[in-house]
């Protein structure tokens, strides 16, 4: 018997999607938009970037859960083939801001790998979402990010 692959809705329609979302944070000026993630359903935070570019403030909202003081995202793309701008800013630029419900966080990103990797998939399957059925849709692996806490710089250390 062969599993059918999970629908994907059209590309225009997530980037849609993706732009009211977003508009939704920014005109509420955060009050909403953003969740607590729960043992049954991820969270939904902010993150920002710098552009690999232009060196401007990007920012995207992101699925998420915590892994004991990390932060859990994967770099998806709505499913699509190539990577999303996001990730790829943080490859040149590793450090960011995660915005989560009431709290803001200084963090540095890292691609998790092995066994790391293997057991936040496994979490990720815990939703319920068919995120093995998502990614092969993707050519490449879909990089399951690691956001770790980083100290927050003091006004005087910032040129």
């Amino acid at each position: 018997m062969t599993e059918n692959p999970p629908k994907v809705p059209p590309r225009w329609f997530i980037r849609s999607a993706w732009v009211v979302h977003r508009a939704l944070y920014r005109f509420s000026r955060g009050r909403f938009g953003l969740r607590r993630p729960r043992p049954d359903r991820w969270g939904m935070m902010r993150l920002t970037t710098t552009g690999r570019r232009t060196g401007q403030e990007r920012h995207v909202i992101l699925a998420y859960f915590e892994d004991g003081p990390n932060i859990i995202t994967m770099a998806m793309n709505g499913w699509a083939a190539a990577e999303p701008a996001w990730w790829l800013n943080l490859k040149a630029h590793p450090d960011a801001i995660a915005q989560l419900p009431g709290q803001r966080r200084t963090v540095s990103v890292r691609a998790a790998e092995g066994e790391e990797r293997e057991r936040l998939w496994a979490r990720w399957r815990e939703f319920g979402d068919d995120i093995d059925g998502y990614a092969k849709l993707r050519q490449n692996q879909t990089a399951v990010v690691v956001l770790e806490p980083r100290p927050e710089l003091s006004r005087k250390d910032v040129t």
